[in-house]
Order: C-alpha cells, then structure tokens, then sequence
C-alpha cells in the first residue's frame, strides 16, 4: 500500500525530505483569504471555527479559492460534532428506551462520524500534530508575513 500523496505547498514548506521531484505540472491557485459563505455564518459555531481557522491557514499559504468547498465541509462538520458532543454531554452515551432498553445514544455516532470528516481535512491541511510536524516553515516569520498584508 503505497503512502497518500502530500500537496507541493506541503513538501515545500517541509524542505522536500524525500529529495523527490516536486511536480512542476501541479495547479498553483492563487493564494486567497477567504470570505465565510452566507449559509455557513447562520450556524454560529461553524462560523466561529471559520473566524478562527481561515486567517491562519492564510498566514501559512495554505488557502487558495478553490478550498472553499473543504474548508466549508470542515467547518459544518465541526459544528456537527460540537452539536453532537452537546447532546452526549447532556443525555450521556446510553439512552434509554422503553421498548429497547438500554442503548448507544444516536449522537455518539454522529460524532464519531464527524469526528473522522474533521480529521481528514485536518490531515489535508497540515492541522494535526503529526501532520504539522512535517511542515518547515520560511525563514520570514508569519508575524512578519502578516505586517505586510497589513501594509
């Protein structure tokens, strides 16, 4: 089974540590700050997570147009989860029924679910540990990076 392949930015911003040759034919969409669709802003956690998500993969270079549809997925799915978690939090992870007794409350699949879709994403975008681990940024700092975007 062969490993999963990692975007150029990624390699890039790693040094390239397998000394593979980068593909020169890959896509470079501009890189885009990006505005949180309408539908997304009337789910307030959705909408927060995209506050606080979005700005950062900017300052990484990690955000072109084209991410919108992951980044929305990502952001809705958080929001599921959260729900999701609320409702654990609440009722506990056995229900009760009178008919079938004890049994698995229906949110902690719909966590688990979109627990998994989170992860993905994350992993895509260089968001978890592990996955950030393998990432180098330049030697200009974000900060630095930022003060210019300001400018």
């Amino acid at each position: 089974m062969s490993n999963k392949p990692i975007p150029t930015k990624l390699k890039e911003l790693n040094g390239n540590p397998g000394k593979r040759p980068l593909n020169k034919n890959e896509p470079k969409p501009k890189e885009e700050l990006l505005e949180c669709p309408d539908w997304l802003k009337k789910d307030r956690l959705a909408f927060n997570e995209w506050k606080r998500i979005v700005p950062e993969l900017y300052l990484l270079r990690l955000l072109t147009k084209i991410d919108r549809a992951a980044l929305e997925l990502y952001c809705s799915q958080y929001s599921i989860y959260r729900q999701a978690m609320k409702v654990i939090q609440k009722d506990g992870l056995i229900t009760t029924n009178i008919r079938q007794g004890d049994k698995a409350n229906p949110a902690a699949a719909i966590a688990r679910e979109a627990a998994k879709i989170i992860k993905t994403i994350c992993v895509e975008f260089g968001l978890t540990p592990s996955s950030r681990s393998r990432i180098s940024l330049p030697n200009e700092t974000i900060d630095d990076e930022f003060e210019r975007l300001l400018d």
